[in-house]
């Protein structure tokens, strides 16, 4: 499966553009600032309806414009045209020229997708925030009903957090209604991460030490926020005078985390800056290899300025582990890193929102 065209109309910095890609490798190459990450983030969004960079969409409009489109054509055993229309008003999503009525009909004609980039870096370093959306990119494509959960998540949570602020005393019959919903609904989050993470430890542990060259061992697991058997709703009422101080809702999977150890310490902590960045790679690596395991299926992989920052050590070992059969879509400033593996590549030099 693979991404035979894109096409961008006022999306970031391009007013119109159409590419012609191959299954296999394209390198985009020219200095910074010039686009190139955001034909990969339309790729990601015209695929999976979100955006690696941003949770609003409304940022992904040129300028000042309030609406663009992304589309493509999907080569696979029933090839289908994909096109993803958004504006603040509404959107549509098409899939050969029909309305699509939810995200979910329209996602079961998509592909998979594995994001890296350089802020990568930032899974291990930075705040649970990044660990959760990580996960929550994962679990969207794997289970069914997970998006629509995690949606429905966070505008109970949305909700429930404004009662919160609105009365000098909070009024816990209103606010009880958005726990019962957040309970429920966390529970499905909840139990698929836990699923996840699971299924995912294997394969980042095997790709930490392939991409590492030597025996450091990655531990992941899950934090839950939810208390004792995702019981979300008793510990909500234990920390009603928490909430009543803070005026925000003080537990459930909002609050998740993913613990990352290396070699039975925190990552974030006591590995090198080599060994987070190689922990990084391990994490994407392992999401394909789960892809693969889930849907025997190679994911799209869309690669931002990641080549550049890593010595040939790492670098060689990655690409001797990704996916041979998956499509590659690779953002980069220089070209003096390539070598013979990338002779059949094509290369499209990004300037200026042109692309030649």
């Amino acid at each position: 499966m693979f991404l035979r065209t894109l096409n961008l109309n006022q999306f970031r910095c391009f007013e119109s553009l159409r590419l012609d890609l191959v299954p296999g490798i394209t390198l985009f190459h020219g200095n910074n600032a010039q686009g190139k990450t955001s034909i990969l983030e339309a790729a990601c969004v015209l695929l999976r309806l979100q955006s690696p960079r941003t949770s609003t969409l409304s940022e992904c409009t040129r300028f000042s414009d309030k609406a663009f489109a992304v589309g493509g054509h999907l080569e696979c055993n029933n090839p289908v045209e994909l096109r993803f229309q958004y504006r603040e008003s509404g959107r549509r999503l098409l899939v050969d020229g029909e309305n699509q009525k939810s995200s979910g009909d329209f996602l079961r004609h998509s592909a998979l997708v594995v994001w890296m980039a350089n802020d990568d870096l930032a899974l291990v370093r930075g705040g649970g925030e990044g660990r959760r959306r990580y996960l929550d990119f994962i679990a969207s494509q794997i289970f069914p009903g997970y998006r629509q959960a995690l949606k429905s998540y966070d505008k109970a949570l949305r909700s429930r957090n404004y009662l919160l602020k609105r009365d000098a005393s909070p009024k816990w019959a209103e606010i009880d209604a958005y726990s019962r919903l957040l309970h429920d609904y966390g529970q499905v989050l909840s139990s698929s991460r836990r699923v996840l993470i699971e299924r995912l430890k294997p394969k980042a542990a095997e790709a930490q030490i392939r991409i590492s060259g030597s025996a450091e061992a990655l531990a992941l697991s899950y934090e839950s926020a939810s208390g004792e058997g995702d019981d979300l709703l008793s510990l909500l009422r234990e920390r009603r005078d928490e909430e009543s101080r803070r005026r925000q809702t003080a537990a459930g999977p909002h609050r998740d985390d993913l613990i990352l150890e290396l070699n039975g310490m925190p990552a974030a902590k006591f590995a090198s800056e080599g060994q987070q960045r190689t922990v990084a790679l391990a994490l994407k690596l392992g999401q394909t290899n789960l892809f693969l395991e889930d849907r025997n299926e190679a994911p799209l992989m869309l690669i931002d300025d990641v080549f550049g920052e890593l010595d040939p050590d790492r670098r060689n070992a990655l690409m001797a582990n990704w996916p041979a059969t998956s499509q590659k879509l690779i953002t980069t400033t220089h070209l003096d890193w390539l070598d013979n593996r990338f002779e059949g590549a094509a290369r499209l030099k990004v300037a200026g929102a042109v692309v030649s």
